[in-house]
């Protein structure tokens, strides 16, 4: 007899003891059987014992060496490493992401932050790197094909519009003459504040729908000496730029886009082709040539900007969309406009996955070098052609800047666990006993196929005797015990046979709607890691389940088109979280883009530099995420107002004699920190008392253990011991 069949003899359950299902603890089963013809399972994890693992296995398996290019990579600690000057990056130089954690978490009485999780990791050393290399590769692609003019870059700040952010854009990319792409009124006010210390040769590129307030504002910005061009994105609004520019007497540069016939077919490609969203196609671009010879303003339209769509996968598709808008620029010039700047937009991708695959929405099939050589050879081609004048090449790469330089921390607090089901003789009788007599032939056919070993019928058998018994359940002629042991069988049936689904369900403190939005609206892949533990092998495969009320808030897509990810187990068992895990190249979109579903707001963020002191690193700027009353401000409460009406009721409601201790007192001090709180999971409770004594932290402490909480208290009551050199502020 087959190893299953003793797990579902009838006969021998009821009325033969010794071939029945022992006791639990005395009764195991061998190995499952599979099918020749089943795939192979995905959850499967590479056979190298444990005792073999290495970091070098862990940095191929979650393939850190595509994806992480010259700014990731696993250290022998088996920590993730931050090469924060890319290729450039001395061995002393790197910085371990697991030390920022404890760092930044860790309560002030141990020589932290005490900053709550989830956080985000920002590096403005990347983030200069990767400017100075788009820089570079443009350079390098200009003096060797013999280019005669030059590039100059913008950085569209919708991509992430942090000021820190865009004032160390316009910071680093002062030398090159690095400018900044606006697309609402907002974001056209932080350009001009940022480039007052920019470049006076950088440009600021006004993009987006316009309305005359919009229109005035750029206009105002070119009388403040910045490099402004009032890009038309439709026809229309060339009327409001006359019209206001004579009012004011300030004379426009400006630009146009144009909607090219190439077409991107990728997901991020919906903006480009005839029937794309902006840009003006070729009868409207001649209406806007004679518009303006006829005021007498044609020598004002100097840039033609064009985009393919972002995430461009190959350079056959650049060079195919350049051509194309290379010989408009041409026939401007024809026309008598006096064109100077080819603005190529954004496109410009990054590989998500490693892959370096020209057919996928995550991946691109190409470096920096070669984006910037096609670009180049491409406008210089089709002028040479045309005896054009070489314009200034400029292009909008927001995603391709800031993605490397941001990294999400988050932390699993549990994990779900597969609980093998126990069977005894006399239950399995009794449940046997209870069934209808349509569930009872199941149970009988699935009995003889187990016995045949006849597996794919055993399985079909075994959902349709469970169906049977939920039916039964739902009629009421089923008990609840006989229900879990039909549960606990049909269990133990498909974990022999070998289709258990052995993937776990690991609970983190995020909320995805907040932090990786683009992974629920559209379906996005990031690199998702564990920041430590990367000379262990993973034993199990998981996915993440948010803490929002939203069965959409989980991540159950991974690079390279897995559906779990190889995880390790939690040290400590369930609930002890202390399991860090990285979301790497998320720095573009997803903040501008997180919302506040179920109340979550944003992670906290540090800003670490690199340094050449003993740490490695120093953490400059530390801003704890927005508390609850933060985002309650947000939806039109007024927290204060809350906390008035919930302190009245706690005195009107509370035994304050002195014979109970939760006081009115007390419980107001809890309302109130409970307002000045991030929304997030802190790894332990403090309880009221400590609620009750460390009111004046401002939320900042992130408590991982009584004993930590007991020290954050002393400390604030000024019992702190000398506080460690380290270079940060918390503002």
């Amino acid at each position: 007899m087959p190893a299953l069949a003793c797990c579902v003899d009838t006969a021998a359950a009821l009325g033969s003891p010794g071939y029945a299902l022992a006791a639990a603890g005395d009764f195991s089963l061998p190995p499952p059987v599979i099918f020749s013809d089943l795939p192979p399972s995905t959850t499967t994890i590479t056979t190298t014992t444990t005792a073999d693992w290495s970091p070098s296995l862990s940095s191929s398996l979650y393939k850190v060496d595509g994806w992480g290019g010259s700014y990731f990579a696993v250290n022998s600690s088996g920590n993730i490493t931050v090469l924060p000057h890319g290729s450039e990056t001395l061995s002393h130089q790197e910085i371990d992401l697991l030390k920022i954690v404890k760092k930044a978490s860790d309560p002030r009485s141990c020589g932290g932050l005490g900053l709550p999780l989830p956080l985000i990791v920002r590096f403005p050393d990347v983030l200069k790197n990767r400017l100075e290399s788009l820089q570079f590769a443009f350079d390098h692609a200009i003096q060797s094909q013999g280019y005669e003019s030059h590039y100059q870059g913008v950085y569209p700040v919708k991509c992430n519009q942090d000021r820190f952010i865009v004032e160390d854009i316009v910071s680093f990319g002062l030398p090159f003459r690095f400018g900044l792409e606006a697309g609402s009124k907002p974001e056209l006010l932080l350009a001009m504040n940022s480039l007052c210390k920019g470049s006076p040769e950088a440009f600021l590129v006004c993009n987006g729908f316009k309305d005359s307030e919009y229109i005035s504002l750029a206009l105002i910005a070119r009388k403040l000496a910045l490099n402004t061009v009032i890009v038309l994105e439709q026809e229309q609004e060339l009327d409001l730029v006359i019209e206001i520019s004579n009012k004011l007497c300030i004379r426009p540069v400006i630009g146009l886009r144009a909607k090219l016939r190439t077409k991107h077919g990728g997901h991020f490609g919906s903006t480009s082709g005839e029937k794309g969203k902006f840009g003006l196609t070729t009868a409207q671009i001649l209406n806007v040539l004679k518009k303006l010879e006829h005021v007498g303003m044609l020598d004002c339209l100097q840039l033609l900007h064009f985009h393919i769509g972002s995430q461009i996968p190959s350079t056959t598709l650049l060079a195919d969309g350049v051509g194309e808008a290379a010989q408009i620029y041409c026939e401007l010039v024809r026309l008598g406009a006096r064109m100077g700047v080819i603005d190529i937009g954004g496109g410009l991708g990054i590989d998500y996955d490693g892959s370096k695959s020209t057919d996928s929405d995550v991946s691109v099939g190409y470096s920096l070098e070669e984006y910037a050589n096609a670009v180049i050879h491409t406008v210089q081609y089709v002028c040479d052609r045309r005896s054009v004048k070489h314009p200034v090449v400029c292009s909008e790469s927001g995603r391709a800047i800031v993605s490397h330089h941001s990294v999400l921390i988050f932390e699993a607090m549990a994990a779900s666990a597969y609980c093998a089901p126990t069977f005894s003789t006399l239950g399995l009788q009794y449940l046997v006993e209870g069934l209808s007599e349509e569930a009872r032939a199941d149970y009988h056919n699935l009995s003889a196929a187990t016995i045949r070993g006849d597996n794919e019928t055993c399985l079909l058998y075994t959902d349709q005797f469970k169906q049977r018994c939920v039916e039964q359940f739902k009629q009421g002629t089923l008990g609840m015990e006989q229900l879990a042991a039909v549960d606990g069988l049909c269990d133990l049936i498909g974990k022999t046979i070998g289709t258990n689904d052995a993937v776990r369900t690991y609970d983190v403190n995020l909320s995805v709607f907040t932090s990786i939005p683009d992974f629920w609206g559209i379906g996005q892949v990031f690199p998702v890691v564990p920041i430590h533990r990367l000379d262990e092998k993973p034993t199990v495969r998981g996915v993440f389940s948010d803490l929002t009320c939203d069965s959409d808030g989980k991540i159950d897509k991974f690079i390279g088109g897995e559906s779990s990810l190889p995880l390790h187990e939690l040290e400590g068992g369930h609930g002890s979280g202390g399991y860090y895990l990285g979301m790497f190249l998320g720095g573009a979109y997803q903040e501008a883009l997180g919302g506040v579903h179920n109340l979550f707001g944003g992670p906290s963020v540090v800003r670490v530099l690199q340094s050449d002191g003993p740490h490695g690193f120093a953490i400059t700027r530390a801003v704890p995420g927005p508390s609850c009353g933060d985002v309650l401000r947000v939806v039109q409460h007024e927290p204060e107002l809350m906390f008035e009406t919930l302190k009245h009721r706690a005195e009107e409601l509370t035994d304050d004699d002195g014979n109970s201790v939760v006081t009115a007192s007390v419980l107001e001090t809890c309302l109130a920190s409970s307002f000045s709180k991030m929304p997030y999971l802190v790894a332990s409770s403090c309880g009221l008392n400590a609620m009750n004594n460390n009111h004046n932290n401002n939320g900042f402490y992130y408590c991982s253990s009584d004993d930590d909480c007991n020290a954050a208290i002393a400390e604030s009551a000024g019992g702190g011991g000398e506080e460690e050199q380290w270079s940060y502020c918390c503002a």
